[in-house]
Protein backbone atom coordinates (compact mmCIF):
# COMPACT_ATOMS: atom_id res chain seq x y z
CA UNK A 1 0.00 0.00 0.00
CA UNK A 2 1.16 3.69 -0.31
CA UNK A 3 0.19 5.52 2.38
CA UNK A 4 -0.16 9.78 1.00
CA UNK A 5 2.24 12.05 2.58
CA UNK A 6 0.86 15.34 3.42
CA UNK A 7 3.71 18.26 2.17
CA UNK A 8 3.79 20.37 5.30
CA UNK A 9 5.63 21.48 8.72
CA UNK A 10 4.32 19.41 11.81
CA UNK A 11 4.56 22.79 13.42
CA UNK A 12 2.83 25.16 12.32
CA UNK A 13 0.75 22.85 9.65
CA UNK A 14 1.49 24.96 7.07
CA UNK A 15 4.80 26.84 5.32
CA UNK A 16 7.93 25.33 3.89
CA UNK A 17 7.35 21.75 2.49
CA UNK A 18 8.77 18.60 4.12
CA UNK A 19 11.31 16.34 1.88
CA UNK A 20 9.27 14.58 -1.02
CA UNK A 21 9.90 10.68 -1.06
CA UNK A 22 8.31 7.38 -1.42
CA UNK A 23 7.76 4.68 1.29
CA UNK A 24 5.61 1.66 1.22
CA UNK A 25 4.99 1.70 4.62
CA UNK A 26 5.25 3.05 7.94
CA UNK A 27 6.38 0.10 10.25
CA UNK A 28 7.93 -2.83 8.25
CA UNK A 29 6.18 -6.62 8.91
CA UNK A 30 7.54 -8.58 11.41
CA UNK A 31 5.08 -9.93 13.18
CA UNK A 32 2.04 -12.08 12.29
CA UNK A 33 -0.98 -11.05 13.07
CA UNK A 34 -3.25 -12.40 16.03
CA UNK A 35 -6.04 -14.24 16.00
CA UNK A 36 -9.25 -12.76 16.98
CA UNK A 37 -11.24 -14.50 19.69
CA UNK A 38 -15.17 -15.32 19.39
CA UNK A 39 -17.02 -11.55 19.75
CA UNK A 40 -20.29 -9.38 19.34
CA UNK A 41 -21.37 -5.72 18.90
CA UNK A 42 -23.80 -5.08 21.07
CA UNK A 43 -25.40 -2.03 20.62
CA UNK A 44 -28.21 -2.40 22.74
CA UNK A 45 -29.23 1.65 22.60
CA UNK A 46 -27.91 4.09 20.17
CA UNK A 47 -27.88 7.60 20.32
CA UNK A 48 -25.50 10.37 22.41
CA UNK A 49 -24.44 13.70 22.88
CA UNK A 50 -21.35 15.68 22.63
CA UNK A 51 -19.95 15.81 26.08
CA UNK A 52 -16.29 16.68 25.27
CA UNK A 53 -13.43 17.94 22.47
CA UNK A 54 -12.85 14.11 21.77
CA UNK A 55 -16.75 14.43 20.37
CA UNK A 56 -15.73 16.51 17.45
CA UNK A 57 -16.12 14.44 14.81
CA UNK A 58 -17.80 11.58 16.39
CA UNK A 59 -18.08 8.20 14.05
CA UNK A 60 -21.99 7.97 14.90
CA UNK A 61 -22.83 11.56 14.15
CA UNK A 62 -21.11 11.03 10.80
CA UNK A 63 -23.05 7.64 10.36
CA UNK A 64 -26.19 9.12 11.22
CA UNK A 65 -25.81 11.63 8.83
CA UNK A 66 -25.73 9.90 5.98
CA UNK A 67 -29.14 8.35 6.69
CA UNK A 68 -30.88 11.86 7.82
CA UNK A 69 -31.00 10.54 11.44
CA UNK A 70 -30.66 12.63 15.04
CA UNK A 71 -27.82 10.86 16.90
CA UNK A 72 -28.81 13.22 19.79
CA UNK A 73 -31.92 11.58 20.24
CA UNK A 74 -31.37 8.00 22.32
CA UNK A 75 -33.66 4.69 21.72
CA UNK A 76 -33.26 1.12 22.58
CA UNK A 77 -32.41 -0.67 19.52
CA UNK A 78 -33.55 -4.38 18.04
CA UNK A 79 -30.52 -5.47 19.64
CA UNK A 80 -31.31 -4.73 23.52
CA UNK A 81 -31.66 -8.97 24.25
CA UNK A 82 -29.01 -10.19 21.91
CA UNK A 83 -26.57 -11.61 23.93
CA UNK A 84 -29.66 -13.85 26.21
CA UNK A 85 -31.43 -15.15 23.34
CA UNK A 86 -31.66 -18.67 22.36
CA UNK A 87 -32.58 -21.17 19.67
CA UNK A 88 -36.33 -22.28 19.61
CA UNK A 89 -36.35 -24.87 17.67
CA UNK A 90 -33.76 -27.45 16.35
CA UNK A 91 -30.80 -29.85 17.82
CA UNK A 92 -29.82 -26.80 19.82
CA UNK A 93 -32.89 -25.68 21.44
CA UNK A 94 -32.67 -23.88 24.34
CA UNK A 95 -29.15 -23.09 24.30
CA UNK A 96 -27.86 -19.44 24.01
CA UNK A 97 -27.30 -18.50 20.54
CA UNK A 98 -23.86 -16.62 21.66
CA UNK A 99 -21.31 -19.62 22.86
CA UNK A 100 -19.89 -18.71 26.61
CA UNK A 101 -16.58 -16.83 25.98
CA UNK A 102 -18.09 -14.64 23.92
CA UNK A 103 -17.00 -10.79 24.26
CA UNK A 104 -19.65 -8.46 23.69
CA UNK A 105 -18.55 -5.33 22.48
CA UNK A 106 -21.00 -3.23 24.62
CA UNK A 107 -22.54 0.40 23.50
CA UNK A 108 -20.67 1.25 20.88
CA UNK A 109 -22.98 3.55 18.94
CA UNK A 110 -23.87 5.19 22.41
CA UNK A 111 -22.57 5.98 25.94
CA UNK A 112 -23.34 3.03 28.50
CA UNK A 113 -23.39 5.24 31.33
CA UNK A 114 -25.72 7.93 29.07
CA UNK A 115 -28.63 9.61 31.54
CA UNK A 116 -31.23 8.90 28.42
CA UNK A 117 -30.65 5.16 29.29
CA UNK A 118 -31.59 5.28 32.82
CA UNK A 119 -34.38 3.16 32.36
CA UNK A 120 -32.73 0.38 30.35
CA UNK A 121 -29.52 0.01 31.98
CA UNK A 122 -30.98 -2.35 34.96
CA UNK A 123 -32.21 -4.96 32.45
CA UNK A 124 -28.68 -4.75 30.98
CA UNK A 125 -26.85 -5.56 34.14
CA UNK A 126 -29.19 -8.50 34.68
CA UNK A 127 -28.42 -9.96 31.22
CA UNK A 128 -24.76 -9.35 32.10
CA UNK A 129 -25.28 -10.83 35.17
CA UNK A 130 -27.01 -13.79 33.41
CA UNK A 131 -24.30 -14.59 31.17
CA UNK A 132 -21.47 -14.52 33.40
CA UNK A 133 -20.46 -17.35 30.92
CA UNK A 134 -19.60 -14.65 28.50
CA UNK A 135 -17.44 -11.27 29.02
CA UNK A 136 -18.83 -7.58 28.95
CA UNK A 137 -16.14 -4.23 27.19
CA UNK A 138 -17.81 -0.63 27.47
CA UNK A 139 -16.03 2.47 26.90
CA UNK A 140 -17.54 5.87 28.37
CA UNK A 141 -16.70 9.75 28.53
CA UNK A 142 -18.98 9.86 31.69
CA UNK A 143 -17.28 8.28 34.75
CA UNK A 144 -19.13 10.54 37.28
CA UNK A 145 -22.07 8.93 36.39
CA UNK A 146 -21.15 5.25 36.59
CA UNK A 147 -21.52 5.19 41.07
CA UNK A 148 -24.68 6.10 40.56
CA UNK A 149 -25.40 3.91 37.46
CA UNK A 150 -24.53 0.42 39.65
CA UNK A 151 -26.79 -2.29 40.11
CA UNK A 152 -27.08 -3.67 43.72
CA UNK A 153 -25.79 -6.58 43.84
CA UNK A 154 -22.47 -4.58 41.86
CA UNK A 155 -20.16 -5.26 45.20
CA UNK A 156 -16.55 -4.45 44.07
CA UNK A 157 -17.81 -5.45 40.02
CA UNK A 158 -18.56 -7.68 38.30
CA UNK A 159 -15.84 -10.36 36.90
CA UNK A 160 -16.86 -10.00 33.52
CA UNK A 161 -17.73 -6.70 32.85
CA UNK A 162 -14.24 -4.51 31.99
CA UNK A 163 -15.33 -0.56 31.92
CA UNK A 164 -12.70 1.46 29.97
CA UNK A 165 -12.53 5.59 30.77
CA UNK A 166 -11.70 7.65 28.10
CA UNK A 167 -9.33 10.82 28.08
CA UNK A 168 -8.72 12.50 24.43
CA UNK A 169 -6.19 15.42 26.55
CA UNK A 170 -4.56 16.26 29.12
CA UNK A 171 -7.62 18.17 30.80
CA UNK A 172 -9.91 15.21 31.01
CA UNK A 173 -6.90 13.05 32.02
CA UNK A 174 -6.65 14.82 35.06
CA UNK A 175 -10.58 15.29 35.20
CA UNK A 176 -12.03 12.01 34.60
CA UNK A 177 -9.36 9.40 36.13
CA UNK A 178 -9.64 10.71 39.81
CA UNK A 179 -13.44 9.61 39.70
CA UNK A 180 -13.06 6.54 37.13
CA UNK A 181 -9.79 4.76 39.35
CA UNK A 182 -11.14 5.45 42.42
CA UNK A 183 -14.72 3.23 41.83
CA UNK A 184 -15.63 -0.60 42.70
CA UNK A 185 -14.80 -2.23 39.25
CA UNK A 186 -12.90 -4.69 39.09
CA UNK A 187 -11.28 -4.72 35.53
CA UNK A 188 -10.46 -0.67 34.03
CA UNK A 189 -9.13 0.24 31.60
CA UNK A 190 -7.90 3.57 30.13
CA UNK A 191 -8.15 4.74 26.88
CA UNK A 192 -6.58 7.70 25.27
CA UNK A 193 -8.87 8.07 21.88
CA UNK A 194 -8.66 9.87 19.74
CA UNK A 195 -5.64 10.75 21.11
CA UNK A 196 -5.21 14.74 20.33
CA UNK A 197 -2.24 15.27 22.53
CA UNK A 198 0.67 14.10 24.61
CA UNK A 199 -0.69 12.64 27.71
CA UNK A 200 1.18 12.18 31.62
CA UNK A 201 -0.90 9.74 33.59
CA UNK A 202 2.18 8.77 35.36
CA UNK A 203 0.59 9.97 38.39
CA UNK A 204 -2.22 7.50 38.39
CA UNK A 205 -0.44 4.89 37.28
CA UNK A 206 1.90 4.54 40.29
CA UNK A 207 -1.24 5.09 42.42
CA UNK A 208 -3.07 2.92 40.87
CA UNK A 209 -1.33 0.37 38.72
CA UNK A 210 -2.68 -3.04 40.09
CA UNK A 211 -6.17 -1.50 39.46
CA UNK A 212 -5.32 -0.64 35.63
CA UNK A 213 -6.19 -3.36 33.27
CA UNK A 214 -4.30 -1.55 30.15
CA UNK A 215 -3.60 2.01 28.69
CA UNK A 216 -4.69 1.93 24.73
CA UNK A 217 -4.18 5.08 22.77
CA UNK A 218 -5.53 5.55 19.05
CA UNK A 219 -5.50 8.37 16.58
CA UNK A 220 -9.06 9.93 15.29
CA UNK A 221 -10.26 8.46 12.10
CA UNK A 222 -12.90 10.64 9.40
CA UNK A 223 -12.70 12.73 7.16
CA UNK A 224 -12.00 15.90 9.75
CA UNK A 225 -9.22 13.66 11.84
CA UNK A 226 -7.46 15.82 13.78
CA UNK A 227 -3.44 14.78 13.95
CA UNK A 228 -1.88 12.14 16.23
CA UNK A 229 1.66 11.91 16.91
CA UNK A 230 3.59 8.95 17.23
CA UNK A 231 6.12 10.79 20.30
CA UNK A 232 2.88 10.66 21.60
CA UNK A 233 1.53 7.34 21.75
CA UNK A 234 5.75 6.20 22.28
CA UNK A 235 5.68 8.31 25.37
CA UNK A 236 2.21 6.62 26.51
CA UNK A 237 4.23 3.23 25.96
CA UNK A 238 6.91 4.18 27.46
CA UNK A 239 4.56 5.17 30.54
CA UNK A 240 3.06 1.95 30.97
CA UNK A 241 6.19 -0.20 30.82
CA UNK A 242 7.95 2.08 33.24
CA UNK A 243 5.05 1.03 35.89
CA UNK A 244 4.45 -2.50 34.68
CA UNK A 245 0.80 -1.87 32.97
CA UNK A 246 -0.88 -3.34 29.66
CA UNK A 247 -0.34 -1.22 26.74
CA UNK A 248 -2.00 -1.41 23.14
CA UNK A 249 -1.84 0.64 20.18
CA UNK A 250 -5.05 0.81 18.72
CA UNK A 251 -4.63 2.44 15.59
CA UNK A 252 -2.81 5.36 14.02
CA UNK A 253 -6.00 7.17 12.55
CA UNK A 254 -6.60 8.64 9.46
CA UNK A 255 -4.00 11.61 9.64
CA UNK A 256 -0.31 9.85 11.70
CA UNK A 257 2.58 12.45 12.43
CA UNK A 258 5.91 10.57 12.27
CA UNK A 259 8.66 12.33 13.47
CA UNK A 260 9.04 15.46 10.51
CA UNK A 261 6.34 13.37 7.89
CA UNK A 262 2.78 13.75 8.58
CA UNK A 263 0.41 10.75 6.90
CA UNK A 264 -2.70 9.73 5.34
CA UNK A 265 -3.57 6.39 6.48
CA UNK A 266 -6.96 4.64 4.88
CA UNK A 267 -9.22 3.76 7.22
CA UNK A 268 -8.63 -0.15 6.45
CA UNK A 269 -4.38 0.41 6.76
CA UNK A 270 -4.86 1.86 10.47
CA UNK A 271 -5.06 -0.77 12.78
CA UNK A 272 -2.52 -2.83 10.93
CA UNK A 273 -0.19 -0.08 11.01
CA UNK A 274 -0.58 0.73 14.91
CA UNK A 275 0.09 -3.32 15.03
CA UNK A 276 3.46 -3.20 12.99
CA UNK A 277 4.65 -0.78 15.15
CA UNK A 278 5.26 -3.24 18.11
CA UNK A 279 4.40 -1.31 21.01
CA UNK A 280 1.82 -3.42 22.41
CA UNK A 281 3.18 -4.18 26.05
CA UNK A 282 1.09 -7.38 27.78
CA UNK A 283 2.12 -7.39 31.79
CA UNK A 284 3.02 -10.90 32.28
CA UNK A 285 3.92 -12.07 28.51
CA UNK A 286 7.35 -12.69 26.60
CA UNK A 287 7.19 -8.89 26.23
CA UNK A 288 8.11 -7.46 29.96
Amino acid sequence: MILKEHNRNVNSLKGANVENYTQQEMFSETVPAPSAPESAMWNLWHGCTRVSTGCAHCYVYRRDAEFGRDTSEVHKTQSFTLPVRKYRSGPRKGEYKYPAGTVFYTCFTSDFFHPAADGWRGDAWRMMRERSDCSFYMVTKRPERIRESLPPDWGDGYENVEICCTCENQKLADERLPIFLELPIAKKTIMHEPMLERINIRPYLRKYAGQINCVTCGGESGPEARICDYAWVLDSHLQCVEYGVSFHFHQTGARFRRGSRIYDVPREFQRDQARKAQLDFRVGSDDE
